[in-house]
């Protein structure tokens, strides 16, 4: 069977070249999703400031429930200060170091603050360098108040040499004067005080952190490492009965010891979440990705092998079984696979170091995220197309190999006269469960609600798939029975073609359709769900200015104070952005997912309208929270109730509800009280101030000036666009529009293989034409007709299928009947199905127009 397949596949060179492109495309998506999932599990991040330390202790960056995958902590959470002393008693401890990390920010001689890589955690106590390996130190260490230490980077941009004096935006507090008393030559050094000034600073001494460092870190004696973190384990274990903060342990993130690769994860706790999303994205792209190259490798192979059934039909007829057809359909796919497989793969793991560098500017990922590359992906791949290759080829040629060997010979030449009903069966419940499927985002207002809109459409194309024959037939016969006569010759033989051979132009059609449905509802769903976020932000936004201070880490502490006096100013109130992890029950059964949440006061109804249904904002003091309405219809969530969230410092709390929202879309699931965030947060200031003014430009120049006088404040205006231009988008839509863009290339050049495919195996129907005596001309106009119907056919459908869907994203989102996108996305994807349908049709048609319609025919002999 083996020699029979490879003799087979090299006559059928050109079927076998679609097979070859969706097998080579296939195997890059599968393979790079593969390497984003596996570094997602595997990758591991530099230990930074950690790299001097071979056993760290800190709070648990991630948090476990079941089966579920880990969620990463997003802030930092705090370890005993008393964990210090003891830990350093233990055997093989050389030192013991409470590692202190705090806004702080260096202002340089114009005012301007100079950069850092997190100047939320930029602040260090001076015993920290003891972690950082090889570090060069120019200077003696800050001893008093008023010394400070800088890495020699960030001295270097703000031109400053050891004895200088600078200024230093520490905590929230104003710009103080320090004198430099040494550089250290070390990335990530930081800014650094004397200890007992950074405790200080930081609010170490007294206040919701007081007693507590962010981690201890341990040098150990060469050959201890494994010794001193049992030990320290078992020190945790006495001392995790209490938290930081003194609170008891059924509230706090457990404490835990780290060392090797596992310290990056501490060093960074942001960067380590990063790694969960690789996850998540991973898992929310294979999905799809499985669908469309499932639906591309079975429309292949069935050109392939539908082009190869005279063959199979006639080795029936010399005594060839059932399973020796199947195993030699599936063989010669199998051998074409094989070669197209590596390429691909190969390809994948390229595509996978491009997605990893657009993820990088797009800012989702940090620099210090590498991937992890090994040949786990390359053999998932593998064994996945391989399986898909198998039963595609042998569903492919189930039918020819199971019909007697007579019938077989016989309908080698054309198509079953009645499509199968069950197929066409199968496909309308699909479509039917499609449309379905699209309500959801009526009666759920959720990025995860508008993703049904997407699915919706894919399996609707599906079913078209599977109903297209039945349709296509049906559409010839009507087009047959009205067509007048004298009609052009032509036209009578695409008509008669097209009810002849529905099964062949229902393939194309259904394949073409799936192109147009995808682009439209998965670029439609994102721009569409972008306008209703951004519109529910621009209606709930009633202030007119916002201040921030990115380069500082938080907004100083006295600037709301100072803007509530500023002339033209009518409200002011803080807000601030957080992660956290809701527990609640679904069903019946547990579920756990991280949600987003701003951090919000009382006076952030003068500010903001968040739609409030139940309730007010006026609430929000102490232990409490408000939800929007989506989180309220889960049970035990309402007005009044205590839901189970997990702060993102892992700490567990159980506020009350004292509000329901409607734009959630807008503003988020959640809004904490600020009373409930503090101390919970890394940087422990406010992000952001809003300010809503008179509207006079008196009130507006009084604002820029109180901005410019303070180092590192930035004003700028809430209402900075539309947001529904793509300019706008945030980085998970470019993520999502890079996905259509690639899987969009897949799919059509799988369909031009296929329509080149088709056509060329029609070059006996092509030569009995010409030899009947039809000219060139009329078969190039026949060809050309049959390429409209398709063209017409595909674009029709595919925008019935996507047009529910939308319609009911449309309604439930943006309460009207039509999305929002670029207006130009619809006439380019016409522009683009037409020119497919013609270019692919009418190439391979003149290419056998140039072959003796005898040679060609004794050729398929």
């Amino acid at each position: 069977m083996l020699y029979l397949a490879v003799r087979m596949a090299g006559h059928r060179i050109t079927a076998l070249l679609a097979v070859a492109c969706a097998v080579l495309g296939g195997a890059a998506l599968i393979t790079g999703t593969g390497v984003m999932a596996e570094s997602g599990f595997r990758s591991q991040l530099p230990a930074g400031r950690l790299a001097g330390a071979q056993v760290v202790v800190s709070t648990e960056q991630s948090f476990s429930s079941g089966p579920d995958l880990p969620i990463a902590f997003t802030e930092r959470g705090t370890v005993p200060a008393e964990l210090v002393d003891e830990l350093a008693q233990l055997p093989g401890v050389t030192a013991a170091v409470g590692d202190i990390g705090f806004p702080a920010a260096l202002v340089d001689a114009d005012g301007r603050v100079v950069p850092t890589e997190d100047p939320r955690t930029a602040g260090h106590g001076w015993s920290s360098t003891k972690l950082i390996v090889d570090a060069k130190v120019d200077g003696s260490a800050p001893s008093g108040t008023g010394e400070v230490a800088l890495d020699s980077a960030t001295a270097a941009t703000a031109g400053v040499r050891v004895g200088d004096h600078v200024k230093v935006v520490a905590a929230g507090r104003d710009a103080a004067a320090y004198r430099v008393t040494a550089l250290v030559d070390a990335p990530d050094a930081g800014i650094l005080f004397a200890d007992p000034t950074a405790v200080r600073l930081s609010g170490r001494a007294d206040g919701e952190r007081a007693g507590t460092v962010d981690l201890v870190a341990l040098r150990t004696e060469p050959g201890t490492e494994a010794s001193v973190a049992a030990a320290a384990r078992e020190k945790i274990q006495d001392t995790g009965k209490k938290t930081a903060a003194g609170k008891d342990t059924e509230t706090a993130a457990p404490l835990i010891v780290s060392t090797g690769s596992e310290r990056g994860d501490i060093a960074s706790p942001g960067a380590g979440a990063a790694r969960s999303l690789l996850i998540l994205l991973a898992s929310s792209l294979a999905g799809i990705i499985m669908l469309v190259i499932g639906f591309v490798m079975a429309s292949a192979l069935a050109v392939s092998i539908g082009g190869q059934r005279r063959d199979l039909a006639l080795m029936r007829a010399v005594g060839a079984t059932p399973k020796q057809i199947r195993r030699l359909a599936a063989g010669q796919a199998s051998i074409i696979a094989a070669v197209a497989v590596v390429p691909g793969v190969g390809l994948g793991y390229l595509l996978a170091g491009q997605f990893r560098r657009m993820l990088v500017d797009r800012e989702v990922i940090p620099e210090t995220l590498p991937l992890t590359f090994s040949p786990l992906p390359a053999l998932a791949t593998v064994l996945l197309l391989g399986l898909a290759v198998q039963v595609s080829a042998r569903s492919a040629a189930w039918r020819t190999s199971r019909m007697p060997a007579t019938e077989a010979v016989a309908e080698s030449r054309s198509e079953p006269r009645t499509p199968s009903k069950t197929r066409a069966r199968c496909g309308v419940l699909l479509i039917v469960a499609a449309t379905t499927l699209s309500v959801v985002p009526l009666v759920s207002r959720t990025v995860l609600g508008a993703t049904a809109t997407s699915m919706a459409g894919i399996i609707g194309a599906i079913g078209l798939a599977l109903a297209g024959p039945a349709l296509v037939r049906g559409i010839g016969e009507a087009a047959g029975r009205r067509l007048r006569p004298g009609v052009s010759a032509p036209t009578w033989l695409a008509v008669s073609n097209i009810r002849g051979y529905a099964l062949r132009i229902s393939g194309v059609v259904s394949a073409l359709a799936m192109a147009v449905v995808f682009v439209l509802t998965y670029t439609l769903a994102q721009t569409t769900v972008m306008s209703a976020t951004a519109q529910d932000t621009r209606t709930g936004t009633l202030a007119q200015q916002r201040l921030t201070a990115p380069g500082l880490g938080g907004l100083p502490s006295g600037t709301l104070a100072a803007v509530t006096r500023t002339s033209g100013v009518e409200a002011a109130a803080p807000v601030g952005d957080t992660t956290v992890i809701r527990q609640y029950k679904q069903f019946g059964d547990p579920v756990v997912e991280a949600a987003s949440a701003k951090i919000l006061t009382p006076a952030a109804s003068d500010v903001l309208d968040l739609g409030v249904r139940d309730g007010s904002l006026a609430g929000l003091t102490g232990d409490t929270v408000a939800v929007s309405t989506e989180v309220a219809r889960s049970p035990g969530s309402g007005l009044g109730s205590r839901i189970t969230l997990v702060l993102g410092d892992g700490t567990r709390v159980s506020p009350k509800v004292v509000a329901v929202y409607d734009r959630g879309l807008g503003f988020g699931p959640l809004a904490l009280s600020h009373d409930l965030a503090e101390g919970h947060t890394t940087a422990g200031l406010d992000q952001s101030v809003l300010v809503r003014t008179d509207g006079t430009e008196a009130a507006q120049r009084a604002l820029t000036a109180l901005a410019a006088a303070r180092p590192g404040l930035a004003l700028e205006p809430t209402d900075t666009g539309s947001g529904d231009s793509l300019s706008d988008a945030p980085p998970t839509v470019w993520i999502n529009l890079a996905l259509i863009v690639v899987l969009l290339g897949y799919l059509l050049l799988s369909i031009a293989n296929k329509l080149v495919a088709t056509t060329a195996q029609r070059q006996g129907e092509i030569a009995t034409l010409r030899l009947n005596g039809t000219t060139p001309r009329q078969i190039l106009a026949m060809m050309r007709r049959e390429a409209a119907v398709i063209g017409a056919a595909a674009l029709t459908t595919g925008l019935l299928l996507s047009a529910i869907p939308l319609a009911l994203l449309s309604i439930g989102f943006l309460d009207r009947p039509w999305p929002a996108g670029p207006v130009w996305l619809l006439p380019a994807v016409a522009l683009t199905v037409i020119c497919t349908a013609f270019v692919t049709v009418e190439l391979p048609t003149r290419q056998a127009l140039r072959t003796a319609p005898a040679h060609a025919l004794s050729a398929r002999e």
